[in-house]
């Protein structure tokens, strides 16, 4: 049994790895999925409108899964298309969370009104939007690091409701969808009509004044559009792979009134919403497919990342790698409890595999973006991970303790936990800033910082992980003991060469940028305190300042300076790499500090109270 254990626990993994990656399907009538993989543009980027509706959820309620009021689940394409064409419908779908009491006192609203007692509907949120985009315009005058959390919560919520009521207007009026899309799909048969009528009016004939009026309103609502429209759903005739040509749905019908022709994009989705208004599946597919057939035709690049990109989302990779680090973690950590070689090397395994997954899952990323690795936030959690768990595996394989399994366990599953929690602001495959814009840069200086930042926290928490041994458990015996001094000093040596190699890369960049080579902007000193802190472990060691215990103290200090270059100078408001303060991130910030510094003060008790050996 134990023999043929890590086998199992793999071939088990490996089967349920292979079943979140299949294709989904269509649970109803209309071909969603196909849909979905509809591109369109929304902040210069052309993307599936599957991401539009993932990525507008995950900011207004911090989960992509709806729930109708029947109960019945929702797809995230679904839900958009109810917005897009079904306002009201939509309305009723409880999609905005809220958990401040005076935010939700200010809504006339009670947590017993809401789905998990914190998402409410549009429908709910009505009565007092006037109300709310009031205070919202209070605090938006206070700078937005000295807003209290009632100012923060209603600014945030405006700004949702802000974005659902943009979404709302990307193809057609929201007051009244059902005579919107019939005065659209007549649209070239009336614009005829109302020229001959305006020539008639002109000579004193009778005219068709309804055209008249007809041609009025569209153009009033084409108007209302085109100024609050969030998406540009509207292909171009031809160069459809060219983002400046895509075009938003107002400016397309207005264009569509001066020639008498529908843009045949625009067309489609006059289809769509007729279709999906009128419950009527196979022509709802029909339009489908025939425009993604032109799409083929005419952007088959487009259409391949889309597909590619749609798919990346219903997979999920980087939530099933952060199950399998939980795992992976659970695995080692009971290794040293029984069954330490079966055990040990699942665990191995597990982390092996998610992190193949979690290297797809980047590289995937990187195709679609056309960037290296590393451009925001989001993507340096992605790397900072993935970059400490393959050091992990390094040292799996060379020392065989289960040590390297359970820092890879604790590192991944933390770094996906974070990249999910930086997912909530919106699209993660932005389009780069302009200075930042240098693949070149991209993948030597950032990448190069990154994987400094991935050995320095690697360092932390295999000292932690000494620590939690020592005091708590009677397994640190003194070969462990050995074993993890050393790793923690070659980490500490690789963070060291990285981390200023990474320093330095970034000050030639800099200089080719803004005309200088070091100007202590906050993020400069913190990749410096960074090269400092590590030298600073190394010539204790070598100066004979500190022995095993030290060692462990001054890497658990490590990661309070790393997460406080990471992000804690993001958040000052000052220097080039501000990204503006973040309350949820500062106290999840200082809640880590507190918590190492605690680790230390652990470390630092008298050898009589740790239950391991004694030296």
């Amino acid at each position: 049994m134990k023999r043929f254990f890590p086998l199992l626990v793999l071939l088990t993994a490996a089967a349920g790895l292979l079943a979140s990656l299949r294709a989904p399907g269509n649970r109803g009538d209309y071909d969603i999925a196909a849909f979905s993989r509809l591109p369109t543009l929304v902040n210069g980027r052309i993307k599936p409108l599957d991401t539009v509706a993932r990525t507008s959820l995950l900011v207004m309620q911090g989960r992509q899964r709806v729930t109708a009021p029947d109960g019945q689940s929702v797809a995230p394409a679904e839900w958009l298309l109810d917005v897009l064409f079904r306002p009201d419908v939509a309305r009723g779908y409880q999609v905005f969370e809220i958990v401040h009491p005076e935010t939700l006192a200010l809504l006339n609203l009670t947590t017993d009104a809401g789905a998990g007692g914190k998402r409410f509907s549009y429908a709910q949120l009505s009565p007092r939007l006037a109300e709310l985009d009031r205070q919202a315009k209070l605090a938006s005058d206070v700078e937005s690091a000295h807003r209290s959390a009632f100012q923060r919560s209603v600014v945030k919520l405006r700004d949702n409701v802000i974005l659902y009521q943009r979404i709302q207007h990307s193809v057609i009026a929201a007051d009244d969808p059902a005579r919107h899309l019939e005065q659209l799909a007549a649209l070239e048969q009336t614009v005829p009509a109302a020229l001959a009528a305006m020539n008639a009016r002109k000579s004193g004939q009778p005219h068709d004044a309804a055209a008249l009026e007809i041609v009025r309103a569209l153009g009033d609502r084409a108007a209302t559009i085109e100024t609050y429209g969030y998406l540009l759903p509207v292909a171009p005739i031809t160069d459809r792979a060219n983002p400046l040509a895509w075009r938003n749905a107002g400016a397309a019908v207005r264009e569509s009134l001066a020639s008498g022709t529908l843009n045949p994009s625009l067309k489609t989705y006059i289809a769509l919403g007729q279709a999906w208004r009128g419950y009527q599946p196979a022509a709802f597919n029909d339009a489908v497919r025939a425009y993604r057939a032109s799409l083929d035709a005419d952007a088959p690049g487009v259409m391949t990342k889309c597909d590619v990109e749609a798919r990346f989302n219903s997979a999920q990779p980087f939530y099933t790698a952060a199950l399998l680090y939980v795992l992976a973690f659970l695995f080692a950590v009971f290794s040293w409890l029984k069954w330490p070689d079966a055990l040990g090397r699942s665990a191995f395994w597990l982390t092996a595999l998610a992190f193949v997954l979690t290297t797809a899952g980047i590289a995937t990323r990187m195709w679609l973006e056309n960037r290296p690795p590393v451009t925001n936030l989001y993507s340096s959690a992605l790397f900072v991970g993935w970059g400490a768990v393959g050091l992990c595996l390094v040292l799996e394989i060379a020392y065989k303790n289960a040590i390297g399994s359970v820092a890879a366990g604790l590192i991944g599953f933390a770094a996906l936990v974070i990249a999910h929690h930086l997912s909530l602001g919106g699209d993660t495959l932005e389009m780069m800033r302009a200075v930042l814009d240098s693949n070149f840069w991209l993948a030597t200086h950032v990448v190069t910082i990154a994987v400094g930042y991935s050995a320095t926290f690697l360092a932390g928490f295999l000292a932690l992980i000494y620590v939690g041994r020592g005091l708590f458990t009677r397994s640190l015996d003194r070969p462990t003991a050995d074993a993890l001094a050393r790793m923690v000093y070659g980490t500490v040596c690789f963070a060291t060469l990285f981390s200023f190699l990474g320093t330095v890369l970034g000050g030639i960049w800099a200089d080719q940028s803004w005309g200088r080579f070091w100007g202590w902007d906050p993020k400069e000193n913190g990749a410096l305190i960074i090269v400092l802190w590590n030298a600073l472990i190394l010539h204790a060691r070598w100066g004979g300042l500190v022995k095993a215990r030290g060692l462990m103290v001054l890497a658990i200090f490590g990661n309070i300076v790393t997460a406080w270059s990471w992000f804690g100078v993001n958040m000052l408001g000052v220097g080039l790499h501000s990204y503006g303060f973040m309350d949820a991130a500062f106290w999840w910030l200082l809640a880590f500090g507190v918590s190492q510094i605690f680790a230390m003060m652990l470390a630092a008790t008298p050898l009589a109270k740790w239950r391991s050996f004694r030296v």
